[in-house]
């Protein structure tokens, strides 16, 4: 096993109150699976991301400290927020569409200026804001920029 052989960004991590919630949150509305599960005498936590992207991994790393648990823990609201690039306009709105019926839609799918693209966001169960968008293009231009030769 070895490590990266330069600096990589490789993970955020968030407090939560009820991790088996917000695990399901995450698995239910993103890409995201569970990589690992980890506990300890002050609590427990979980690796979850892409298994799509394992080649540059992005880790969501969800922490649920005893003495936290139970309560609701966002940091990232109302404008902070994890965003997530759907290929297709009808992906956001169906993201959207699943929300509303489980009452965690945050802002209604909205087509944004330039970069921002087409978007919707919807709250985890600790209230972190979760956007995904569409022509957003931030995959595209970063890979651009750093001149990546499938682009």
């Amino acid at each position: 096993m070895s490590g990266p052989d330069q600096p990589r960004w490789t993970h955020v991590a968030l407090p939560t109150g009820d991790l088996d919630r917000s695990i399901a949150f995450y698995t239910t509305h993103t890409p995201l699976v569970v990589v690992e599960r980890f506990s300890d005498d002050m609590g427990e936590s979980a690796w979850l991301s892409n298994d799509s992207q394992s080649e540059t991994p992005m880790v969501l790393v969800l922490v649920s400290f005893d003495a936290d648990k139970g309560g609701r823990l966002g940091l990232l609201r109302p404008f902070a927020h994890i965003g997530i690039e759907m290929p297709s306009r009808g992906d956001v709105d169906a993201v959207a569409d699943r929300a509303r019926e489980l009452g965690c839609l945050h802002w209604e799918p909205r087509d944004m200026p330039g970069p921002v693209g087409y978007i919707c966001a919807l709250q985890d169960p600790d209230g972190n804001v979760v956007e995904f968008s569409h022509n957003q293009r931030v995959f595209e231009l970063v890979r651009k920029h750093f001149r990546h030769p499938r682009t």
